[in-house]
Parts: structure tokens; sequence; C-alpha cells
């Protein structure tokens, strides 16, 4: 396991060792906008899920594509789609939709000429290194899904900060069970 987890945890670094390019951006778009539209699929979706849960606790207005309570988007919306390949078919049709009707589109995955990338507005390049390595210690996508979830809740102090939210103001919209 520690193998593993130092391999993991040195890629994510070396990943987001930098500002990645168009984050400055990504941030405006997301609190610039009305509504907020999360998709991806797989694990992929999963880490998607997590970065709604966080604009939702700070007060955003967000739904995720394909749940039975979404709204339709609109002009004006925005559509955050993650997608290790970019060439995920249901990801790359969500973009090309949704600009039809006005939408902006950004973009999260490692390959910024993917399909998914052309149909987007704003692409996040998250591209941990792929050796022989990886095959073993983190196989498939996991360097991908575990770097942009780490990028994606790095954000969220950005945005706290722009928005004046606290860690106070976003408790009082956390999950609480009764």
């Amino acid at each position: 396991m520690k193998e593993s987890t130092d391999y993991i945890i040195e890629n994510i670094r070396r990943t987001l060792d930098n500002d990645l390019p168009g984050t400055d951006e990504f941030v405006d778009m997301i609190i610039s906008a009305p509504r907020i539209f999360i998709y991806g699929v797989g694990r992929s979706g999963l880490i998607a899920k997590a970065f709604a849960i966080r604009l939702v606790q700070m007060g955003l207005e967000v739904y995720f594509v394909g749940e039975t309570i979404t709204p339709i988007v609109e002009e004006g919306h925005l559509v955050v789609i993650v997608s290790h390949t970019g060439d995920t078919m249901s990801c790359v049709q969500t973009a090309n939709i949704v600009r039809r009707v006005g939408a902006r589109v950004a973009s999260i995955t490692s390959n910024d000429n993917s399909k998914l990338a052309a149909a987007s507005n704003l692409v996040i390049r998250i591209k941990p290194k792929m050796d022989e390595e990886r095959k073993r210690l983190a196989p498939l996508g996991t360097l991908f899904e575990d770097a942009t979830l780490v990028y994606l809740d790095s954000i969220v102090a950005q945005m706290m900060e722009k928005l004046g939210r606290s860690e106070g103001s976003m408790r009082k919209r956390h999950a609480i069970w009764v």
C-alpha cells in the first residue's frame, strides 16, 4: 500500500505542481454563471459530483446532468464536464447539445485534442505522467481522477474568497443527518 500511496501522491504533486492554465477563467466562469451543470460518467462522474456538492455548499445553483430533477440547460448557463479521455460519447454529445442552446462548456480532461476539448469553450488539461509503474500502482484512470479531485477541491478556496464565503457559511448548507 505505501508504495502505491507514495506513487499516487507524487504524481498528483507533479501534475498540479504549477497553476494550470485557464484556472482563473474557470473560477470566474463558475462564480458568474446563473446555473451550473456538472457531468461525467464512471469515476470521473463521481469526482464531478463531489465538486458539485462543494459548489452547492457555497450557495451556487448546481445540478448534475442526467438526474431526474435537473432542469434544462439554457443560454448563459455553464456546463462543467469531466472526462479522462475526452472521447466518452455521452460527454461529447452533452457538450455539443448544450453549446447549441448557448451554454458555455468547461471541460476537464487529459486530452486537449479530444472531441470534448473541441466542443468546449475552456479546457483544463490534467495530464498525469503515464509510465509502466502506473499500470501496477495506479491502474486505469486513477491518476487523472485523483489529480482532478485535488484540483477541484483546491480551487474551492479561491472561489470562497471571491464569493466572500467561509467554512461557517458553507457548513450551513452542509448535509445534516437527523
